[in-house]
């Protein structure tokens, strides 16, 4: 309700006309939602009697068109001032939750503010100018409304205030202001955002004397909704045409010398205005292609459209009328969004963080945030503190973000203005808070441990491929952007690309970096068989993005990554090498190019942290190639990919992020070299005897912070200040730890080199201990230096003690000077306006002073020397704030000095843990369980007693062990036979992944293990095609085949399953037979040969290489069922039984029965074998023998000896 001006109320006379006001939008549609929302209201209604209403006051920051005309003596009724707020932003809410305020930053505090000032409740949130002709003005203003900033000065609010006294905000018991119907009662559709009523009583009202709100009929309302549209101001005509009596607002005329209810004017009709104009579609109502042609159309910055070659997803081309067009903020948006159009950019505002045009669409699509608008922009946001969380969404779902922040404050800004004004007037674009990339993340090169899934390292993959000599070249860098480890890789390959699907299986990459157009179909195939569904795959230009190698070491010298000396750039030692290798550095250019477009690479690059890789290290490791990996599940088992039931999840027992990570390189690359393995097992024993050790370490470190990734974070100076003293407490538990662990030193054991290899840490860290306030650091997120360490942080803090020193000598002054109860004048902080000096309503106060707002029996002043002394607070406090930005990061620096210290105390940790994890697992594999013992032999040797498949063992307690012996005084080759399911598959895994176990330094799960260290483990196993490269099941069998003949050595272990079953009985035999005598007589390794072919027992029957073996079982025939014993034994098997499984697995009788008619018929394997026992009843030269013979006479060279050897046997054999 709206009081006349008496002496009673201090309301303004009631003016007869309005000019009408446009709304921030400048629609029609704001205008009807004023009346909707009357209209909604019940027709006999109380008002709240803790309201008072006062007049409400013109808008006069905006141009002279929004100011009223001169007041009238009619009684026609004041239209309250309704504002759209300008500043929508929009806190995550569900659309199935009750209607929010459209505005992000208005979820603050429960919706309503607690408190608000006279300039917040004049213009709450209200628009920063209105122009005529419904043309909309965003200026930067908008921000200011963002920030906390002050204004104690005036500058920007004292135009704000009415001259009036009658027009200050008083406050009832709790609230200063009455905030009426936030948003309970309008729709998100309505126009209308915010409603204020600003109070202009000098006391708290009292309710009994209100008068009841006077009824109105429904004619009355339902004629207010045919009320005329706001329109521009053309004319005097128009602006002074006065408001229908039948409007709502009648509603609100209180008359209190009246006391007949009001009754609406006898009118036919409203009157009609005469123009056409519509108002304006809301931005989130309309796709962001209807009003933006060149989205509808895209292109890309270099003007090819969708469909073109070379286009790129990554950018859009806006034409130069529409940026003229943009306003200043919509100009900053899409100067940065047309770079990154394929990437979420969250735009910093305020304390939120907002997405626009279809960033907010996807957000509100797939995490249902509310969705409303900005300039002309639909608009979703996020708080400030829940950034993390939603990033992490979004990438999840395999999006990139961009942060964009502001790299100032509003007070900055008009800091800043102030600045340019002295030395000339400021541009239109120093207008607007400045705000800049801050960075940008893809799942790929994730920095902040907060969004890092797990302690696993993910990795960044740039591959440059090439061929020299007709064979395939790759060079590859990939980066591990948490912790700034780099890799290089350089390696020509085979045909099959051997290295390179290892190389893949082993990083597994989470983002892949290609030069497009220029990588092969096959090196396609085995990333697309090696990556999950959220990889990331960015096919970059040639030459502008993916750099030559000159074009690399040029950028490279010129970005200043790396320290100098002498005027040179001092490159890392292994960067140093690569510099040579084209195909290297090209990718390590790619890779470098790409983390310039993050903003990462300066931060990664200066660590200098860089290291070579070999996917398949011979000599030195057991070589575990990618189909390796895959098929004995080392780190993802066959059935659904995840690491359960997988060997590095049964041996990881570290309780170190960076020691698990380490661990996973230990079990891709065991170790080949006896002595070293002998090693690892002397510690596993030592830990073990004495738990003293691992005790005390694990007690230490079980809660270590992922300091590998921290000290990262501090290099890039980006650390927060908490997760600094989580750096300095680790290193110094390490410090403490390693003084612990001092008695074991004194043996030549790995262990006792590792302790006297952890640098020193005391000197390092001594500083740290008084250099600031670790508490402050924890709770308040600050880097407080101690007095004395930082002298511009001493100054700036002297300086604002002594403010706020004068600031209370003025309130001891003003207390002096105005007397009465001294007690009840104080300084009072009420939301930005800081500072106000509170004062009993008793008291008269100086005529200077002016009235900011008011309680029950209170009030609240600024005069100008109170105001100048705010703002030298408010400036000492800006600028403090920058020098505690500056002090963080010279602490960083400093702390960044000692890299090389703190990185070497993490690997030694990193070993010690593994070594540890080690001799967990060994002591959880229960019994029988025994150390491994290595021979050094002519011959290759696998012997385990009683071995039981290690991943089983805890969820099988009755699992059937068995004996393995390959090679030394036996065959080096087992032909295993055996019906379908009898286990020929787990005998084939558990014996390759105890002898992995074995060579990584753990003990393997049976009585007894000898063997000879293994220099690769080769499979072929299951069925699989591909067929995204057309290739079938046999395919794809041969091709693993012909890889294990060329790179097996007589001293691999080698297991074929069922080789031969893609393709039909006669060639599948075929093939068998020949790589099983290829394979056993001139490679000579050790392995297994599992097969179904029963006809290659009785062709081998002689071979002195070849043993044959089968699982027992127990036969049926009578009900056909077959028990499965899973016992190896000597013998070849009497059949497969198919139709045995078959009439297991439920398949008709009558199907079975035909089919074993048709087999004894035309079974080819059968008759196969039942013709070679009958040659064999004469003098039977198996056909590989003959082979060899025959192109022994043929070529008249010289056969390896191994080959003669073998041969000479079988002869003697026959």
């Amino acid at each position: 309700m709206v009081k006349k001006s008496d002496s009673t109320a201090a309301t303004p006379a009631r003016p007869t006309s309005l000019k009408k006001q446009n709304s921030s939008t400048g629609s029609a549609t704001g205008q009807r939602s004023i009346h909707n929302f009357f209209s909604k209201s019940p027709a006999v209604g109380t008002p709240n009697p803790r309201s008072s209403n006062g007049a409400l006051k013109a808008d006069e920051t905006g141009s002279t068109a929004n100011a009223m005309v001169k007041p009238k003596p009619s009684s026609s009724i004041k239209k309250p001032a309704f504002r759209k707020s300008a500043v929508k932003n929009s806190t995550p809410v569900p659309s199935s939750d009750a209607v929010g305020p459209s505005s992000s930053q208005e979820n603050e505090n429960g919706r309503i503010p607690e408190e608000l000032d006279e300039k917040s409740a004049m213009a709450f949130g209200s628009s920063p100018a209105r122009k005529a002709k419904e043309v909309v003005s965003y200026a930067e203003s908008d921000d200011d409304d963002d920030e906390d900033a002050f204004d104690p000065a005036g500058i920007n609010s004292r135009r704000k205030i009415l001259s009036k006294k009658a027009q200050i905000p008083t406050d009832d018991e709790e609230e200063d202001t009455f905030v009426a119907a936030l948003d309970e009662a309008v729709d998100e559709d309505d126009g209308m955002d915010d409603f204020v009523v600003d109070d202009d009583s000098d006391a708290p009202l009292k309710s009994s004397k209100k008068r009841k709100r006077p009824i109105t009929t429904a004619t009355s309302r339902k004629r207010s909704n045919v009320s005329p549209p706001p329109a521009p101001f053309e004319d005097d005509e128009s602006a002074d045409e006065e408001i229908p009596s039948t409007s709502t607002a009648q509603q609100w005329k209180y008359d209190p010398d009246n006391q007949e209810p009001l009754k609406p004017r006898s009118v036919s009709a409203p009157k009609i205005p005469t123009s056409t104009k519509k108002g304006k579609e809301k931005a989130y109502k309309s796709e962001p292609e209807k009003r933006y042609s060149w989205l509808a159309n895209l292109q890309d910055l270099d003007r090819n459209p969708i469909g073109h070659p070379d286009y790129d997803p990554r950018t859009v081309y806006i034409p130069p009328v529409a940026f003229s067009n943009f306003s200043p903020f919509e100009k900053q948006y899409w100067e940065i969004k047309q770079k990154f159009f394929d990437t979420i950019v969250f735009f910093k505002k305020g304390k939120f963080y907002e997405l626009y045009e279809n960033d907010a669409t996807i957000g509100h699509q797939m995490f249902d945030l509310k969705l409303t608008d900005r300039v002309n922009m639909r608009m979703v946001g996020v708080p400030e503190m829940s950034l993390d969380h939603w990033a992490n969404q979004f990438v999840a779902k395999g999006y990139k973000i961009a942060r964009v922040d502001q790299m100032e404050s509003a007070l900055g800004k008009e800091m800043r203005e102030a600045e340019v004004d002295k030395k000339g007037k400021a541009g239109k674009v120093d207008k607007i808070i400045r705000r800049e990339l801050a960075c940008v993340l893809t799942s790929g090169t994730l920095v902040e441990g907060s969004m890092l899934q797990d302690d696993m390292a993910t990795y960044c993959v740039a591959i440059k491929e090439g061929a020299v000599d007709d064979l395939p070249v790759f060079g590859v860098a990939f980066v591990d952007t948490a912790t700034g480890q780099f890799f290089l890789s350089q390696f020509v390959d085979d045909v099959d690309l051997t290295k390179f699907e290892t190389l893949v299986a082993q990083t597994r990459p989470q983002e892949l970096l290609l030069e497009k157009s220029f990588i092969s179909t096959k090196a396609l195939r085995i990333l697309k068989n090696n990556t999950g569904p959220t990889t990331i795959w960015n096919h970059l230009k040639a030459l502008t993005e993916f750099w030559p190698s000159s074009v690399t070491v040029r950028e490279l010298d010129c970005g200043r990554y790396f320290p100098e000396a002498d005027g040179a750039v001092m490159w890392p030692d292994v960067l140093e090498e690569a510099k040579d290798k084209e195909f290297l550095m090209s990718a390590f250019g790619a890779l470098t190019r790409y983390l310039r477009t993050l903003k990462l690479e300066k931060d990664l690059l200066s660590q200098g942290n860089f290291s070579w890789y070999d996917p398949i290290q011979k000599g030195s490791t057991l070589v575990l190639d990618g189909q390796t990996l895959i098929n004995l599940e080392i780190f993802a088992n066959t059935f659904d990919g995840s690491s359960e039931g997988t060997l590095f999840t049964l041996l990881n027992r570290c309780v170190t992020p960076f020691g698990k990570r380490m661990f996973r390189q230990w079990v891709c690359h065991p170790l080949a070299d006896a002595a070293r393995i002998n090693e690892r097992l002397n510690a596993v024993d030592m830990i073990n005897a004495d738990r003293s050790l691992s005790d005390k370490f694990i007690a230490s470190m079980t809660r270590m912070p992922d300091l590998e990734r921290l000290i990262s974070r501090v290099h890039a100076g980006v650390c927060k200040p908490d997760d600094f003293v989580r750096v300095l407490d680790g290193f110094e538990q390490i410090e403490y730890t390693m003084s612990l662990l001092a008695s074991f030193k004194g043996g030549e054991g790995i262990v006792d080199r590792l302790i006297k290899m952890m640098p020193n840490l005391v000197d390092p860290l001594e500083w740290w201990k008084t250099a600031f306030d670790r508490t402050k650091a924890r709770d308040h997120k600050l880097l407080v230096p101690e007095r004395g360490v930082e002298d511009e942080f001493d100054a700036s803090q002297d300086a604002i003690v002594a403010i706020e020193a004068e600031l209370d000598t003025f309130l001891k002054k003003a207390r002096k000077r105005l007397g009465g109860n001294t007690n009840k004048i104080n300084f009072k902080n009420l939301g930005k306006e800081i500072y106000q000096i509170e004062v009993p309503s008793t008291i008269k106060v100086p005529k200077d002073w002016q009235m900011m707002s008011s309680a029950g029996g209170l009030k609240r002043y600024y005069n100008s020397e109170l105001r100048g002394l705010i703002r030298q607070l408010q400036e000492a406090q800006e600028t403090h704030g920058q020098i505690v930005k500056q002090v963080a990061g010279r602490f960083y620096a400093r702390f960044d000095e000692s890299y090389d210290t703190w990185l070497q105390a993490i690997k030694v940790i990193s070993q010690l843990d593994c070594l540890i994890s080690l001799a967990a697992a060994s002591s959880a594999l229960g019994e029988p369980s025994c150390r491994p013992q290595f021979v050094e032999a002519e011959r290759s040797v696998v012997e385990f007693e009683e071995l039981r498949h290690p991943c089983m063992l805890p969820n099988v307690t009755d699992f059937i062990p068995n004996d393995v012996k390959l090679g030394g005084q036996a065959a080096n080759i087992n032909l295993l036979t055996g019906a379908n399911a009898a286990g020929k598959s787990t005998i084939l895994r558990m014996t390759c992944v105890a002898v992995i176990m074995a060579q990584i330094g753990c003990y393997v799960p049976c009585v007894s293990a000898t063997l000879t260290p293994v220099d690769r483990i080769m499979s072929r196993l299951g069925a699989n095609d591909n067929i995204f490269a057309a290739q079938s099941t046999f395919f794809v069998e041969l091709s693993e085949t012909k890889k294990i003949l060329s790179e097996a050595t007589p001293r691999s272990l080698v297991i074929l399953d069922e080789l031969g079953r893609g393709t039909s009985s006669y060639d599948g035999v075929a093939v068998a037979q020949a790589v099983l005598h290829h394979v056993a007589t001139h490679i000579g390794c050790t392995g297994f040969f599992a097969t179904h072919y029963h006809s290659l027992a009785t062709e081998f029957a002689g071979h002195p290489e070849i043993a044959p073996k089968r699982m027992q079982i127990h036969v049926d025939d009578d009900n056909r069922q077959v028990t499965f014993l899973y016992k190896l034994e000597e013998g070849v098997a009497e059949g497969s039984f198919g139709m045995h499984c078959a009439a297991m697995c439920g398949i008709p009788t009558k199907v079975i029965d035909r089919a074993e008619v048709a087999a004894r018929d035309w079974e080819h394997t059968s008759r196969l074998k039942e013709s070679l026992e009958k040659a064999r009843s004469g003098c039977y030269i198996p056909l590989g023998f003959q082979s060899d013979v025959s192109w022994l006479l043929k070529e008249a060279t010289e056969v390896e000896g191994r080959g003669m050897e073998v041969l000479m046997k079988a002869i003697e054999s026959l």
